[in-house]
């Protein structure tokens, strides 16, 4: 069989298993069994894969075919323009979460902030990928993160330490790892925000195949910006910025949860959709308060 007739036979068989994108998702497996660029695959259709071959793309395909996620089945995903390890123990990095980076690296670069060597922290960092982004986007940063789960933990290590990144990791819940005087000039994180009832609605690669602990965000989504609410502000320098991703269903709700706790909400910015994705934060002064 030649490229060309896997691609094509292999979109049937995604396509009747509801697989969103067959055609896409095939292409980058067999990219990856290939060990060649996704659109290299154009230059090549003709080309006969050898039986090993075609044993491992069919192997992968079934794999996809029932709803394993492609980046748990190949192992890597792209962010931010760097290639990071990913397994069951940690969400695979979004697009959106590229938007929050981007911000944040944005904010560390500003010559005000740049001068005073600054200091980001990364609370429940998974894959390590908001981390890793500021810590190479902004080495003069020094970078710290928590997690919670070990095993999510050593894979973050790992895919810093690919990609050069000085980054102190802590293990433990949020600020819990931190010492009492640690202070931060940027705190950002991506928390889980899912409500518990929803969960058995989305998609089965997430719902089966992510862990549970980085997308239930309790009852209404909303137990991890209360914590951060409560907990963030004796970390923060006073001139320092709280960025978090959002549900898109809840801004208006999280945004009065950190009013509550004496926040000022510079503002919630808007993901490639329109949609409501990243709330900025400040702490209020004494003068403000």
């Amino acid at each position: 069989m030649t490229i060309l007739d896997v691609i094509q036979r292999s979109t049937d068989f995604l396509a009747k298993k509801g697989v969103p994108s067959p055609r896409l998702q095939v292409e980058h497996l067999l990219a990856h069994v290939l060990q060649m660029p996704r659109m290299k695959l154009y230059l090549c259709f003709e080309r006969a894969l050898t039986q090993e071959q075609l044993n491992a793309v069919r192997a992968l395909v079934q794999r996809r075919g029932q709803r394993e996620p492609l980046q748990q089945i190949t192992g890597s995903a792209a962010f931010c323009g760097l290639e990071l390890a990913v397994n069951p123990h940690v969400l695979a990095p979004r697009p959106e979460t590229e938007l929050l980076a981007e911000r944040a690296w944005k904010f560390l670069q500003q010559p005000a902030v740049l001068n005073s060597a600054p200091t980001a922290l990364d609370l429940g960092t998974g894959s390590g990928c908001l981390a890793i982004a500021l810590a190479v986007k902004v080495p003069a940063a020094a970078v710290h993160a928590t997690d919670a789960c070990a095993l999510a933990l050593a894979l973050a290590r790992e895919n810093a330490a690919r990609h050069h990144a000085a980054i102190q990791f802590h293990h433990g819940d949020l600020f819990a790892p931190l010492p009492p005087a640690a202070r931060f000039r940027l705190i950002v994180s991506n928390p889980p925000y899912i409500p518990t009832a929803r969960l058995e609605t989305l998609e089965p690669e997430v719902r089966d195949h992510e862990p549970r602990q980085a997308l239930d965000g309790g009852a209404d989504g909303m137990d991890f910006y209360r914590r951060i609410a409560a907990e963030a502000g004796v970390f923060l320098e006073a001139d320092g910025r709280l960025m978090l991703e959002l549900d898109d269903d809840g801004p208006a709700a999280a945004a009065e949860i950190f009013r509550q706790q004496n926040w000022i909400v510079e503002g919630i910015e808007s993901d490639y959709n329109q949609r409501p994705r990243i709330l900025i934060a400040r702490r209020q002064t004494a003068a403000a308060a």
